[in-house]
């Protein structure tokens, strides 16, 4: 049985993998699953009813890759909440937290001290650098890419296929790419292969179908640049 898990006595319900690595000094919750190859860093902290190193069920008619995985990386000192399930070959960076109830899926990297809120969907091969903060019951959709510093309100929706499934096979598909310190407010829409810029600004609830310039200021429905985002609101002012 090649992803089979056995009882351990280092926490109660423990359940472990073959050729698990954990670090010193962990705080494990109960009823914790951790599949084969997995390793936790030193000082991390799991909570109740985590799944750690989950292979993908992917459906029959599903564009997902279906090749081996890589094993599951959580760094030193992160924080999986909850609930959470993390997927084999996805990273965790050192201090990151992943938020009660949520997803990270299969090749998918969050930067150090990065948060994901609880219930938020992160997609597979989906990138997320250091210092972002993603709030809760959020969709990253594969391929998604957020770079430092971005801010990502509640309930935002990304995609990656305008065609939603109606396309000739082998299309590559291309998510978003949030700038440097962007900010998307709550329930926002970003669609495929948009980009937002380094500093902008989409108001919540705004639909984003075009690319969004640096330090714009866009909102509505489709959303139209209305403003700059003014000097003394750029992050180097808020460190």
């Amino acid at each position: 049985m090649k992803h089979c898990v056995h009882p351990s006595e280092l926490a109660p319900s423990l359940m472990l993998g073959h050729e698990v690595e954990l670090g010193a000094e962990l705080k494990l919750g109960g009823g914790v699953v951790i599949h084969s190859g997995t390793v936790v860093g030193d000082g991390c902290e799991i909570e109740d009813g985590v799944v750690l190193g989950k292979h993908p069920r992917l459906g029959r008619h599903s564009a997902a890759r279906a090749t081996k995985l890589e094993p599951l990386v959580v760094e030193a000192e992160a924080v999986v909440c909850t609930g959470a399930v993390v997927y084999a070959a996805a990273r965790i960076g050192e201090r990151a937290i992943v938020g009660d109830q949520s997803q990270i899926r299969e090749r998918t990297t969050i930067g150090a001290g990065s948060v994901v809120g609880r219930g938020t969907s992160v997609e597979s091969d989906v990138t997320i650098g250091s210092g972002v903060r993603v709030q809760s019951n959020c969709f990253l959709a594969p391929h998604t890419v957020v770079h430092d510093d971005a801010f990502v309100g509640p309930g935002v929706v990304t995609a990656n296929d305008n065609t939603m499934a109606r396309h000739q096979k082998g299309l590559v598909m291309r998510g978003p790419t949030l700038g440097r310190a962007c900010r998307v407010g709550a329930g926002a829409v970003i669609a495929p292969g948009v980009d937002v810029g380094e500093e902008a600004f989409v108001a919540a609830g705004a639909v984003v179908v075009s690319d969004v310039l640096p330090r714009a200021v866009v909102m509505g429905v489709p959303a139209r640049h209305v403003r700059d985002v003014p000097s003394e609101d750029l992050l180097e002012r808020w460190r």
